[in-house]
């Protein structure tokens, strides 16, 4: 896994991680990232996408209320965002509007 120039896409990989087990996976994707290769995560925690160099949201909801891009941007942006994964990530990190 550790070629560089590779893109690795990677589907709700802290699916049943312990929180332990969540950090050692955010220092593989930075070592990966570190390494000249491309992470793309798909990915509902929050610890993730506060980690994340760039975040793609969709929405603005689930199923047929959602499938448009509401957001793309840096976690740091996507906290002041008016969407609900942008308040979900606000309230995670603490961070007051």
């Amino acid at each position: 896994m550790a070629k560089k120039g590779a893109v690795y896409v990677l589907d709700e990989p802290t699916t049943g991680l312990h929180l332990a087990d969540v950090d050692t996976l955010l220092g593989l994707l930075d070592r990966l990232v570190d390494a000249g290769n491309t992470v793309i995560v798909i990915e509902h925690h929050q610890a993730v996408m506060a980690h994340a160099d760039w975040v793609i949201d969709l929405g603005p909801g689930a199923g047929h209320d959602g499938g448009r891009v509401v957001f793309e941007g840096p976690p740091a942006e996507l906290i002041e965002a008016d969407t609900l994964t942008g308040r979900h990530l606000r309230d995670y990190v603490g961070a007051d509007r």
